[in-house]
């Protein structure tokens, strides 16, 4: 084992003391760079360029999907290992266009030939790329190779390229390691008797009774008055967005008539229970989710239904709602720009910020980080179009990213989150689901792939479900249980989830120092110490901090 890599598990060894974690293998740790703004020199390689140390992207001739033969920049890789991580970076510089979009792909074998990172490259300076890949089976001779997107006459240089490999266990370990250190923290807890002397061998029970990070569920109209139904969902989830309720097409099905009742109850349900919830949404991009009454609209008429929508809307709901997704999917759908000007979404921000100034206004799209064969959802447009906001004079405070999986590839899901992190704005898996093309076993292994993912990442802030249960049984794509309440297979997976992310009950007696410590996660707690034939019961928070939490309670 070389010097770093026993310096690097030493320290995670000490930092979790007396928990004691130690690294599966003397490989190095995940690094979470990334770089969103062009460069006029490339930074250099990540892993010192891993098993792609003093290569050079050499020009191969690719068979395209069309059949034709082109020529692209691209690395060998002829041992390739199964059941193994990549993660893959490099600097991308073009020449013959002012930008473009390039795709990394990986062919191997007669397989077809995979998306496994993108970037909008310009002329002038350089750009990051950053993606990856899980392989596993056995690895013909393989070519990762970067091709154009766009339909322009342009070549392409590459540098400081790095492919470096995990394996399994490192894979899981750097998971369970960013839990460990982002979501949890140490405390301390101190007991005395009423003139401040410590109290050895005092008895204390500490237990979570709210967890800081919000995970949650999408619900729909079929919860009012189900009680077997609201029972689940209360002692699962601790945030919740509306389906199909708050949507333009629910709350004004014709001009100028508003209908909220549905919304109102869902809110009651939600209120009582102090469960927080995203607002889902103001506008849809997509045509076929847009009131047909609106559609028709002459441009002065939709302006005016436009305003209406926010005001009605946001009026009603003030202070309610911690999110809203004010513009959905709008990498994919313009009808309001090509309606309203190319400015109208825009708009729509700063309209819905001073409608309610305390709520976080997200987009919300998909196909960001499930893939990166989406040319119109890639990261760099994304960002794009948020720095566009900014130029109108608009700040969008988050990145809401839909997470309709099938099969995930988690090093290009990580990548892709390491480019938004760049940006320190909060992120949220709004919608996670795995699609209805794979049987219940296979929806929850890669359910808990997507989740433990998510959840490990430092920037994402928080989780929530596309799986709201209908009175059918149906869901959009996937269910957590039938409609007697028991789970299916995802459904276990949560529940298996949600007791490991947790801190539960901790029962000890106070060292000689009168202390009691432990590594809790970020939520509140009630402690109860007992000494003597005394008790006395409070509560406290842990919040995110690098610090030990200190906390002193008497008797």
């Amino acid at each position: 084992m070389s010097f770093s890599s026993v310096f690097v598990a030493a320290i995670i060894i000490l930092y979790f003391s007396p928990f004691v974690f130690t690294s599966p293998t003397d490989g190095p740790l995940y690094d979470y760079t990334a770089y969103t703004q062009c460069k006029l020199e490339p930074e250099d390689p990540l892993y010192n360029g891993g098993i792609l140390q003093n290569e050079v992207a050499t020009m191969e001739f690719i068979v395209e999907d069309n059949g034709t033969t082109t020529s692209w920049p691209a690395f060998v890789l002829p041992n390739l290992t199964p059941s193994t991580f990549y993660s893959f970076s490099s600097w991308i510089k073009i020449y013959g266009s002012n930008s473009s979009l390039i795709t990394a792909r990986l062919m191997s074998g007669s397989s077809p030939h995979y998306c496994v990172g993108t970037v909008v490259a310009s002329h002038d300076c350089w750009s990051f790329l950053k993606g990856g890949f899980y392989m596993n089976s056995e690895s013909y001779p393989s070519l990762l190779y970067f091709q154009n997107s766009d339909d322009k006459e342009i070549s392409i240089t590459i540098s400081s390229a790095s492919l470096q490999p995990f394996t399994k266990e490192q894979w899981s370990f750097q998971q369970q390691y960013k839990i460990s250190t982002e979501r949890k923290r140490a405390v301390t807890i101190h007991v005395s008797d009423k003139q401040g002397e410590r109290l050895h061998g005092a008895t204390v029970r500490v237990e979570q009774v709210s967890k800081d990070f919000p995970f949650g569920s999408a619900i729909n109209n079929y919860i009012i008055g189900n009680l077997p139904y609201q029972k689940w969902f209360v002692e699962r989830f601790n945030a919740a967005v509306f389906e199909n309720e708050l949507k333009w097409a629910a709350t004004e099905p014709k001009q100028g008539v508003y209908n909220y009742t549905l919304a109102d109850k869902m809110l009651d349900f939600v209120r009582a229970n102090q469960i927080i919830a995203r607002g889902h949404n103001i506008f849809w991009e997509d045509p076929k989710y847009i009131p047909s009454w609106v559609l028709n609209l002459t441009s002065p008429e939709l302006k005016l239904a436009v305003k209406n929508r926010i005001t009605s809307l946001m009026t009603r709901y003030k202070d309610e709602f911690v999110h809203w997704d004010v513009s959905n999917e709008f990498l994919h759908f313009n009808f309001y720009e090509d309606k309203l000007g190319e400015n109208a979404t825009y708009e729509f921000f700063k309209v819905a910020h001073e409608a309610d100034p305390l709520a976080t206004l997200f987009m919300n799209d998909f196909n960001v980080v499930e893939s990166c064969k989406d040319i119109k959802s890639t990261v760099d447009t994304y960002i794009s179009k948020m720095r566009d906001l900014r130029r109108y004079g608009v700040w969008m405070d988050g990145m809401g990213l839909e997470s309709h999986f099938s099969v995930p590839n988690l090093p290009l899901m990580r990548a892709i989150l390491d480019k938004f992190a760049a940006l320190q704005l909060p992120i949220w898996l709004t919608e996670v689901d795995i699609s209805d093309e794979l049987d219940h076993d296979q929806q929850a292994t890669y359910l808990e792939d997507v989740l433990r993912e998510g959840f490990s990442h430092p920037s994402v802030n928080g989780i929530m479900l596309w799986s709201a249960l209908k009175k059918n049984g149906k869901c959009y794509q996937m269910c957590l249980t039938d409609t007697n309440f028991n789970n299916l297979p995802a459904g276990d997976t949560v529940d298996k989830l949600l007791k490991e992310w947790q801190t539960g009950v901790i029962k000890s007696q106070t060292d000689e120092h009168g202390a009691f410590s432990f590594y809790g996660f970020l939520g509140e707690y009630t402690v109860t110490a007992s000494f003597g034939g005394k008790t006395m019961n409070s509560t406290f928070s842990v919040s995110r901090s690098d610090e030990t939490r200190h906390f002193s309670i008497q008797i």
